[in-house]
């Protein structure tokens, strides 16, 4: 390449660069940016006002529900309103999103949807979680497995479900950890708010006290408890003396509480007990422990040894004297 060809290059790339920084600085450029900016805060604005309005319409079907004929739970109520809005919440932005690359970047939709439907079928056979979280979602929503608010035990792990969606499920432990499940890994589940639960309290009772003196006083204490308490449904009922152990008995009483009470049903009642049973001069029995002295032991110990020694002497004296008697009894007598 000879020096006029690199210095015509030079020129055509000077021009270029010259009617490029034209373009960058004039009025119509930024008038395209401009508007471009505002469509595209146009159309976020459109799906933002289109997602709250229709939020609350989600929210007044479900409220005019409550006087028709068809009636469903308040759990499922709870988990289908977040379903619907979270889903309309998707949709509304992904057209959004379409409009954007199509109305105002110019990108050809069709041809990206039709590439991104084949990548998605590849991406699909090595996304087989997803797929199988997906349909798990379903199933869990449409046979009501769990709803929102309920208290449940899944996956080891127990607390309160804040949020059920097609692909995960979050759960509030009570000490304020927030757990999120791929629904895939729910395969059983425990559900504590659907029935009632049974508190089940044993209460110890010691030797020294009567069975019959210490039902009557645990049946004083259960009537008076169902006023106590809103979630207590009746009266506590005593099932009898449940074990024998070394220093103690066990009385074992159980209650109907309403789903997910039945663990404060056990302390209250627990609480409820033992306060009675104590003022009723029944104390809880507790492990006791006897401290000695050098001294003390032994002089115990020869004490227990001399008593040994009178026992074992006394006890050699009777064997004798039975046996003088029986030879007795056994000489024949003389005519």
């Amino acid at each position: 390449m000879d020096k006029e060809e690199v210095s015509k290059e030079i020129d055509n790339f000077s021009d270029e660069l010259s009617k490029f920084w034209d373009y960058v600085t004039g009025a119509d450029f930024w008038l395209a940016i401009g508007l471009g900016v505002l469509r595209i805060l146009v159309i976020l604005l459109l799906a933002y006002m289109i997602v709250r309005v229709t939020r609350k319409v989600v929210d007044r079907l479900f409220k005019r529900r409550e006087n028709g004929p068809i009636r469903i739970t308040e759990r499922r109520e709870n988990t289908l309103k977040k379903l619907i809005k979270s889903t309309i919440t998707y949709v509304v932005y992904f057209i959004a999103f379409i409009m954007i690359l199509d109305n105002v970047l110019g990108f050809q939709v069709g041809a990206l949807l039709a590439g991104a439907g084949v990548a998605g079928l590849a991406i699909g056979f090595g996304a087989q979680n997803l797929v199988r979280d997906i349909i798990s979602g379903f199933f869990i929503i449409f046979e009501d497995q769990f709803s929102v608010g309920d208290y449940v035990g899944v996956a080891g792990i127990e607390g309160t479900v804040e949020e059920i969606g097609l692909r995960t499920t979050k759960v509030l432990s009570w000490t304020g950890e927030m757990h999120i499940l791929p629904n895939g890994n729910v395969t059983q589940v425990i559900n504590y708010s659907i029935h009632n639960g049974l508190a089940i309290v044993d209460i110890n009772v010691p030797y020294e006290s009567s069975v019959d003196d210490a039902e009557k006083i645990i049946n004083d204490v259960a009537v008076t408890l169902p006023d106590k308490y809103d979630f207590l449904v009746g009266v506590p009922e005593i099932i009898g003396v449940q074990n024998l152990e070394a220093s103690y008995f066990v009385i074992r009483v159980i209650a109907d509480t309403l789903p997910g009470f039945q663990w404060a049903g056990e302390r209250n009642i627990r609480k409820e007990m033992q306060d009675k049973l104590y003022k009723a001069g029944i104390e809880i029995p507790a492990p006791r422990i006897v401290m000695y002295s050098r001294e003390q032991k032994d002089n115990i110990l020869n004490r227990d040894k001399s008593q040994l020694q009178q026992t074992q002497t006394n006890r050699n004296q009777l064997n004798y004297e039975e046996s003088g008697n029986s030879q007795t009894e056994q000489t024949p007598e003389r005519e």
